[in-house]
């Protein structure tokens, strides 16, 4: 037994490693090849392939290929659709053309969507076989996912791949090992005889239903408006960082050079935060919960627009981070065990399924694509591509060269850079407003709920 969990970790480990080489820091790459007006776009495709991918690749999986051999059937195509992705920065340097990355990057998350659900279908098989408690023995196992979502931000950090093409090698390696690995795992049996069912049975479209009950309606509209706030600080947060760069008073601090590190604090409060859920729950109830993630959410946003790299405005960023777990987990975790409690037991996997839609499906998009526009309105552009024509100078290690830069050229710089921060503020204010937004009109109009035992 204790084997069969060393296994499965093994295999959430990779899962969320896989991920966590990019998706933190992938905005900051995009940023230094002139693409930072199309960081959207990158994170609103794994919103949109979600609407249906993972719903897909889940039918091929009850019907036609066992599970494990599916996921690492998705790893191999998504890890080489990555890799190509990542020779492709290589070979093209200053010169990536937006549609090829784009096309590359989205066959890659295409695949690697579904493989978060086909790695809990396997995990939650291997352990009914082995005869463990999923609800008792899952979680312990689960975490270790988020564990390796940090370390290889760490190493995407400190090998100084944060705005380099190598986070997608580094990415797509990971991936093609738990390809092979996933092999290893016990076998999942498929049901052929599932093909008696309607189509929308089979895709889950039953769980529309669920809009004709109030509650439920009202709960689906809220996970899409919280679910547009998933992605921002994913896209975001570390080109806003990296942008401090260009302020020489704040160029050489922590915060800056080792973002990806700063903003793993996130990571690590989700993980802690998991384990506080059932005493929230039991003492304040699923609507407080999910309202204290709401407001966890604003100060997510605000403190962001609030802080800077330097002592004691890098504070700020520290406790952005730390709220972080209440904002993502107090509504994903209660959010689930509420649609559990709420529907009807022959449609909760179909409603679980709508509420992943909602959120990281329909809302992440919406999401990631609002923040682009009011980004690219509010925030002026710094990057290499257009560095020359502040006089801005690097030395040979690819640091900004203050000594070297005139006087006339380092007042132009700070006029732009003044101009740039204000208008980062701004973006995080509007973010953090339309948060408090929806919190309001959450805890006016959605009826109270308690936990069942």
């Amino acid at each position: 037994m204790k084997n069969m969990k060393l296994r499965l970790i093994v295999m959430n480990f990779l899962e969320f490693a896989v991920w966590g080489a990019y998706l933190t820091s992938m905005g900051r790459y995009l940023g230094s090849i002139g693409f930072g007006s199309n960081i959207g776009w990158f994170y609103s495709i794994q919103g949109i392939v979600s609407l249906f991918m993972p719903a897909m690749m889940g039918i091929v999986a009850d019907r036609w290929i066992p599970a494990q051999k599916l996921l690492s059937l998705c790893h191999a195509l998504a890890g080489a659709f990555m890799i190509s992705a990542g020779v492709y920065g290589w070979t093209a340097g200053a010169n990536v053309q937006f549609a090829s990355l784009f096309t590359l990057y989205t066959l890659s998350v295409a695949f690697f969507m579904p493989t978060i659900a086909l790695s809990n279908s396997v995990a939650f098989n291997a352990l009914i076989k082995a005869k463990l408690d999923t609800v008792k023995d899952f979680p312990p196992i689960r975490v270790f996912g988020t564990v390796g979502f940090i370390v290889t931000m760490w190493i995407v950090d400190l090998a100084g791949a944060m705005d380099s093409y190598r986070q997608f090698l580094i990415s797509g390696g990971l991936s093609i090992v738990l390809a092979v690995y996933s092999l290893s795992l016990p076998e999942c049996e498929i049901n052929k005889g599932t093909g008696k069912q309607s189509i929308a049975e089979a895709l889950g479209l039953k769980a529309f239903a669920l809009f004709g009950q109030k509650k439920m309606a009202l709960f689906f509209i809220f996970s899409m408006l919280l679910g547009m706030c998933l992605q921002v600080t994913n896209g975001y947060a570390n080109p806003f960082l990296g942008s401090f760069e260009y302020f020489s008073q704040w160029s050489d601090t922590f915060g800056v050079k080792h973002s990806g590190i700063l903003i793993s604090i996130s990571q690590i409060s989700e993980a802690l935060c998991i384990l506080t859920i059932p005493f929230f729950l039991k003492r304040f109830g699923i609507k407080n919960v999910m309202f204290m993630s709401m407001i966890a959410w604003v100060l997510r946003f605000g403190l962001f627009g609030a802080g800077n790299p330097g002592f004691p405005g890098v504070v700020l960023f520290v406790l952005s981070c730390i709220v972080y777990g209440f904002a993502f987990d107090f509504f994903n975790i209660s959010g689930a065990l509420y649609v559990d409690q709420e529907t009807d037991p022959k449609l909760r996997s179909s409603a679980q399924g709508m509420f992943m839609m909602m959120t990281n499906g329909l809302g992440a998009t919406i999401g990631t694509l609002a923040a682009q526009a009011i980004v690219n309105k509010f925030v002026p552009s710094i990057d290499k591509s257009n560095e020359a024509t502040l006089g801005i100078i690097r030395n040979s290690d690819g640091v900004i060269d203050w000594h070297a830069i005139s006087s006339t050229d380092l007042l132009q710089i700070q006029e732009k850079v003044t101009q740039m921060w204000s208008g980062w503020q701004e973006a995080w204010y509007i973010f953090a407003a339309f948060a408090l937004v929806v919190a309001v009109l959450f805890w006016v109009s959605f009826p109270k709920t308690e936990v069942k035992d």
